[in-house]
């Protein structure tokens, strides 16, 4: 008799940290929260999800604290991530991909190795494409503009713990496997941000296409790898290589 076969999960992971970049900073938390392919096709929060301390091996700075409010003395016992993570990251045979948002942040310290080799969604960098009316991309802005059915409000608390962050995550995610499936969300998340308006200078809050060529110009330099993508994207379609930008569900004045 034939084992009844599992369903095929991403695995959402939120991180809290130190600080910013590995070697300096490392992990003091990583949590996770899964969301499962069901026989009909629908992507579904699966599980209770869940998270762990980790020592991050050096103290944690009161700036750092004073987001995550965890304590040198609350990991002082804790394991050390190498020990957690490859757990964590790894629940074979069932993962298709690892999920975050601002995944490039958790990919510093969840590595190729450490992940073996696993494809990443970044659900910030979809949620602009998916969604570019919505006037800011935080977890919680998506959170509270979008209400995903099903998520249980206390569950998504404390902000900046690593469960509550992933469970919030994973109902963004669901929504836009549902949408838009997979490999479009693996394929946007490889790419840099596309970023729906301008965030800062004379032209702040405009959506791109209402720049003028000199403002466009001067953001192809800028040191910021999705304002340089977002600049060159925009002059392709002006110069007639990529289609008009799509008209925004509802239109928001910023």
């Amino acid at each position: 008799m034939r084992p009844p076969q599992q369903r095929q999960i991403i695995r959402v992971i939120d991180l809290e940290t130190t600080g910013q970049a590995p070697p300096t900073h490392a992990v003091c938390e990583i949590g996770w929260q899964d969301v499962a392919l069901d026989a009909d096709g629908r992507w579904e929060i699966d599980g209770e999800g869940g998270a762990t301390l980790v020592n991050p091996g050096r103290a944690i700075p009161p700036l750092t604290m004073a987001v995550h409010h965890i304590r040198d003395e609350d990991v002082a016992d804790a394991p050390w991530f190498i020990d957690v993570a490859r757990p964590a990251l790894n629940p074979w045979p069932r993962r298709v991909a690892l999920a975050a948002h601002r995944a490039d942040f958790e990919q510093q310290y969840c590595t190729a190795s450490l992940t073996k080799g696993a494809e990443w969604i970044c659900t910030w960098k979809c949620a602009m494409r998916a969604w570019p009316e919505i006037p800011g991309f935080s977890n919680q802005m998506l959170r509270y503009w979008r209400k995903p059915e099903g998520m249980i409000h206390e569950r998504g608390l404390p902000i900046h713990r690593a469960f509550p962050d992933a469970y919030v995550t994973a109902f963004l995610l669901r929504d836009l496997l549902n949408e838009f499936g997979v490999q479009q969300l693996i394929e946007w998340s490889r790419l840099p941000g596309l970023l729906p308006r301008v965030r800062f200078g004379p032209d702040r809050g405009k959506e791109w296409h209402e720049i003028g060529e000199d403002s466009l110009n001067g953001f192809l330099g800028d040191r910021d790898a999705d304002v340089r993508y977002t600049a060159e994207q925009e002059l392709a379609r002006r110069r007639g290589n990529m289609p008009p930008p799509r008209e925004p569900r509802e239109r928001l004045l910023l």
